[in-house]
């Protein structure tokens, strides 16, 4: 097994694939994260910006995003998508210089990447007093039960689950999810919500299949076994696959008492 950087970087491969099968970020969630800073948010700091997605949502609405991703791969397709005025910067969360700070940091489905080690004294450093902190993603799965079921049997020999586990333990049907969890812990953060915006999409078996190929627990597999393990996946879809796509999302406010 690749270690945490190693798993991170590995995704650098798959900068095209990540760009052409995840979907993207809807409207609804940049109207939740300013409806919960309740002021203009004028700049932000992404973590993990992988090919942009989220980035160009916050950067269309005229905020002045830095993104930082530790694969310059990643960084190459960003730059291909993102309005002029986005700056990037080639770094894991880890090694971000503070200075600057920011009215918002969030994570698109990049969180669980970061070191839990002085992880929310690092994320306050970042933020103005005040400032927002956001986390947001969730798994992509076939709506329909028995598609789903037909899909964990296929691929039961080779790999239990693809989800990536709880980072702090947290069951899956606790109310409240990681990173939520952790940031309710947190000297260093106050008004901690947890909200969920659900979505459907339609996706050809194909695209289906890529999406997967996006997914860390697939990446890691030996070529020859993550081929089995698609081609018996590609077997039991449907032409087109009807996904849940709900998008978890964790908000926070860094405190002004620090």
């Amino acid at each position: 097994m690749l270690g945490m950087s190693g798993r991170a970087l590995s995704f650098g491969v798959m900068a095209d694939a990540y760009e052409r099968f995840r979907p993207g970020y809807p409207m609804e969630l940049v109207d939740m994260v300013m409806a919960y800073a309740g002021q203009p948010v004028r700049t932000a700091l992404e973590i993990g910006a992988g090919t942009g997605k989220a980035t160009r949502l916050f950067a269309r609405q005229g905020v002045t995003v830095t993104a930082t991703e530790p694969d310059g791969a990643m960084l190459t397709e960003l730059r291909k998508h993102v309005p002029a005025g986005v700056r990037t910067v080639q770094t894991a969360f880890e090694d971000v210089r503070p200075g600057e700070r920011y009215g918002l940091v969030y994570a698109a489905a990049a969180l669980h990447w970061t070191d839990p080690e002085g992880r929310w004294s690092r994320m306050a450093a970042l933020l103005e007093p005040g400032g927002v902190f956001a986390s947001f993603g969730g798994p992509i799965q076939p709506a329909d039960p028995e598609v789903e079921e037909a899909v964990r049997a296929a691929r039961a020999p080779y790999l239990e689950s693809d989800e990536v586990p709880s980072p702090d333990g947290t069951p899956p049907g606790h109310e409240m999810q990681w990173p939520g969890t952790e940031l309710q812990r947190s000297e260093w953060f106050s008004g901690v919500q947890q909200d969920t915006i659900e979505r459907r999409l339609t996706m050809s078996a194909r695209d289906y299949v890529g999406q997967l190929s996006t997914i860390s627990a697939y990446l890691v597999m030996p070529t020859r076994e993550r081929e089995q393990v698609f081609g018996r996946i590609m077997q039991v879809l449907p032409e087109t696959v009807e996904v849940a796509a709900d998008i978890t999302v964790h908000l926070a406010r860094r405190r002004h008492e620090h």
